[in-house]
């Protein structure tokens, strides 16, 4: 088994007793004072979570010319500088090698982020099919935190430039922060208003100090960030997305623009004009009770598809989880039955997010 990468807080997250395991090859914090209590923090005040385990590459170059426009299934010559892009990066199937977000630095010069998991490929595959340009792994030099929260504007504005609380959703600004230039982006994975920070790893951890300083402000590990994300709908790769899975079937065309070139159109083309032989939806269960990955779904007594993820809500009270199944069953408010081993629970078809509380856009 390879050796596990860790963070720049490593031995922070151990100090403060957190639960730690494998993630994506780097060793992360799961939980502090407990899950359902950091999922809480998010969602009502502020909450610090360590994404230092996600993957940075720097792209220089012009955008057209030396190819990158055709690497994934969005333009990144028209975003504006300033300003981000989520998308994919497609086999020549269709699959999805990796979901990303692609910031646009300048004319010439544009971050990618991608998951920690598929890193090392998501390189290899991206400067493969460059025709020129500079592609630079920046990731060891790199940390990234996220403040989420309704209360993380309030947080932001006390330690940070003015410019940095008045950022709208998915833009970012390069400022100084601790010293030193950083990107502050108006992104997050939890569905609350929030930010996420990009400076170098070695001020990582007197950043993450900085902002528990504020009594407001909460650690909070992949625990809650797992389930912050799945209350409002967001997919997680290696679970709901994968090199077996189009972002037709996933429900995931919106990211994909058929008007430009690149690899897997012509799949997804195909599969478009066919339709899928299955596709992703999202249920509630009539308890309390989780659906976990890799759970059955039922329809009739006969086997229908399966759970990519699920977990109890704490802001529906209930079950909810996401899975593929055969097109016909996908229509809101179908009947379902999760069942695994022995463990068998009722849900019904819906629509995402489950949750539509959340202080994202405010």
């Amino acid at each position: 088994m390879d050796k596990l990468q860790l963070t720049p807080l490593a031995e922070v997250h151990r100090g403060m007793k957190a639960l730690m395991a494998p993630f994506g090859g780097w060793e992360m914090p799961i939980q502090y004072e407990g899950i359902i209590a950091e999922h809480r923090a998010c969602r009502e005040g502020a909450a610090l979570f360590d994404i230092c385990h996600m993957g940075e590459f720097i792209f220089q170059g012009d955008i057209v010319a030396d190819g990158l426009e055709d690497v994934f299934t969005f333009s990144v010559a028209s975003i504006p500088i300033g300003r981000s892009r989520y998308g994919f990066l497609l086999n020549k199937n269709g699959g999805i090698i990796d979901d990303l977000i692609v910031f646009r630095l300048a004319q010439e010069r544009v971050m990618i982020v991608v998951n920690a998991a598929t890193a090392p490929k998501d390189f290899a595959v991206i400067k493969e099919r460059l025709t020129g340009g500079t592609l630079s792994d920046i990731t060891a030099a790199t940390g990234k935190l996220d403040l989420q929260g309704p209360l993380s504007r309030e947080v932001m504005n006390r330690f940070f430039a003015p410019a940095v609380a008045e950022l709208p959703y998915f833009k970012f600004i390069t400022t100084q922060v601790l010293g030193c230039e950083a990107i502050v982006s108006r992104t997050g994975y939890t569905g609350e208003l929030g930010y996420e920070i990009f400076l170098p790893s070695d001020k990582v951890v007197e950043l993450w100090e900085l902002l528990l300083s504020d009594s407001r402000v909460k650690p909070a590990g992949l625990g809650a960030r797992d389930l912050l994300r799945l209350e409002v709908g967001y997919s997680l790769y290696g679970n709901d997305l994968s090199e077996e899975t189009t972002p037709l079937e996933a429900g995931l065309e919106a990211f994909v623009n058929f008007g430009k070139e690149f690899i897997g159109k012509e799949a997804l083309l195909r599969q478009k004009e066919s339709g899928p032989s299955r596709v992703k939806v999202s249920f509630r269960v009539g308890s309390r009770r989780s659906p976990r990955h890799d759970y059955d779904i039922n329809s009739n007594g006969e086997n229908a598809g399966i759970v990519t993820s699920g977990a109890f809500s704490p802001m529906l009270g209930c079950g909810i989880g996401l899975g593929f199944v055969r097109p016909e069953l996908a229509a809101v408010g179908t009947p379902l039955t999760i069942s695994h081993d022995k463990v068998s629970m009722e849900a019904t078809v819906c629509n995402l997010p489950f949750y539509t509380g959340g202080s994202l856009r405010s």
